[in-house]
């Protein structure tokens, strides 16, 4: 393959334009409209340059919807886009590259056997040769604080090491809009800190930053400026650091969010019990444990931390049974051993588990929400004598639809077209 315009050291530098009085980009009217439900509404929103500008809602309120018809991921059955005070059609990712817009999706889009290197080279519209693309990966990376190496394997990243590569990936393509799509629902909070410190830069540098979250203590940290959605719908541009939690849940939902009290209750039994716990890492870059021992309570909130990277990936793994262990008794639930069991044989003995890659991994992206449940749903006899019970299916995912306030379009809506929250809820249920 040919060389490049890498070759000359050319790092994501929109400083250097000239300066603009038009928005950098301007949403007027925006309407999109599914079979089941309308996803915008009439959706006005206008991002200046160098602007940190959050979109903020709780899940289903339309944010993904509209970021993918900023990208071009997704066409608008009404309203205009100007980009830089211009009128524009953006038919698809590659127009929107071209204008300068760039996104980091809740959902990464890496192909998990290639390398870091070989997955940037995907997106990228100009030629190219590997070596050349290596060496510029590991300059804009260093020099923006997001250390990834292009030889790793993308399977051996954790969630936060993906996020860099998707960052990087868009740098290298010289964004003046960088869109990023709930991207501290799975980091660490040293994780959030490292990647704050990257979008404070970008935008001191004069590009603009689409920062869609729900958390309101990140948004009033970060975002100079917001737009708030509820049902599709904008019910507000305020400026952050101006309102409260208050003000800014009410206009998120609707009314404002009840006071929670902690209640005092006295542990359970020990429903997860670990001792010694000791496992392999088959990634070379992973962490192995050793003689790992803790127990969790019925009615216990249980949590791990640390930075990312020092064995959770690999803790989760052995107790999902992803990963078995080499004695029985490593892992004990509700007091039967089950270290050496797989996966399906700890759900049937009532454990549950929520991996941090929502989809692909805790739901099958073409596959309906039904279809999911029946994956895992052992316990719910939707099977018998080896025909599927549709109607049970389709009732049990119904079921876990309402409990956790899914917002999607029924028990047939494919796992792939739910907001990365709702997705997580449904996962739950």
């Amino acid at each position: 393959m040919s060389d490049s315009s890498y070759s000359d050291g050319a790092a994501a530098q929109p400083a250097n334009r000239p300066e603009q009085t038009a928005p950098r980009l301007m949403l007027q009217g925006i309407t999109k409209q599914y079979p089941a439900v309308r996803a915008n509404d009439d959706v006005t929103l206008i991002v200046a340059p160098g602007e940190i500008h959050a979109v903020l809602g709780e899940n289903g309120a339309g944010k993904s919807t509209l970021m993918k018809i900023i990208y071009g991921a997704v066409r608008p059955d009404a309203g205009e886009i100007h980009w830089e005070g211009q009128p524009v059609e953006i038919a698809n990712p590659a127009a929107a590259r071209k204008l300068g817009i760039g996104m980091v999706f809740q959902h990464f889009s890496l192909f998990e056997t290639l390398t870091v290197g070989e997955n940037i080279a995907l997106a990228l519209d100009e030629p190219f040769d590997l070596k050349t693309l290596a060496r510029r990966i590991r300059e804009v990376s260093a020099d923006y604080g997001l250390d990834i190496d292009p030889q790793r394997h993308v399977h051996s990243l954790t969630v936060g090491e993906r996020q860099r590569v998707e960052i990087v990936r868009c740098l290298l393509q010289n964004p003046r809009l960088l869109i990023m799509d709930e991207p501290t629902s799975v980091l660490t909070p040293q994780a959030v800190r490292k990647l704050f410190e990257t979008l404070r830069r970008l935008a001191a540098e004069g590009c603009s930053i689409l920062y869609i979250s729900h958390k309101l203590d990140e948004i009033q940290e970060l975002c100079d400026t917001a737009t708030v959605m509820r049902g599709g719908r904008v019910t507000g541009h305020v400026t952050p650091k101006e309102e409260t939690h208050a003000s800014l849940a009410q206009l998120m939902v609707g009314h404002s969010l009840p006071d929670y009290t902690r209640r005092e209750h006295t542990p359970g039994d020990v429903l997860l019990d670990v001792k010694q716990l000791s496992v392999e890492s088959d990634d070379p870059f992973g962490t192995s444990l050793n003689n790992v021992s803790f127990g969790v309570h019925a009615g216990e909130i249980f949590g791990i931390a640390g930075v990312s990277g020092n064995g959770q990936a690999e803790l989760l793994s052995a107790l999902s049974g992803e990963k078995r262990g080499t004695r029985a008794d490593a892992v004990t639930i509700c007091g039967k051993a089950a270290g050496r069991l797989g996966a399906g044989g700890r759900r049937a003995l009532g454990f549950g588990f929520v991996p941090e890659e929502r989809l692909g991994r805790g739901a099958v992206p073409a596959m309906t929400l039904s279809e999911n449940a029946l994956l895992t749903g052992h316990r719910q006899q939707m099977v018998n004598a080896g025909w599927i019970k549709a109607g049970t299916m389709r009732t049990f995912a119904m079921r876990c639809i309402e409990a956790f306030d899914v917002r999607c379009g029924g028990s047939e809506a494919l796992a792939q077209s739910l907001s990365g929250g709702n997705l997580q809820k449904y996962i739950m249920g």
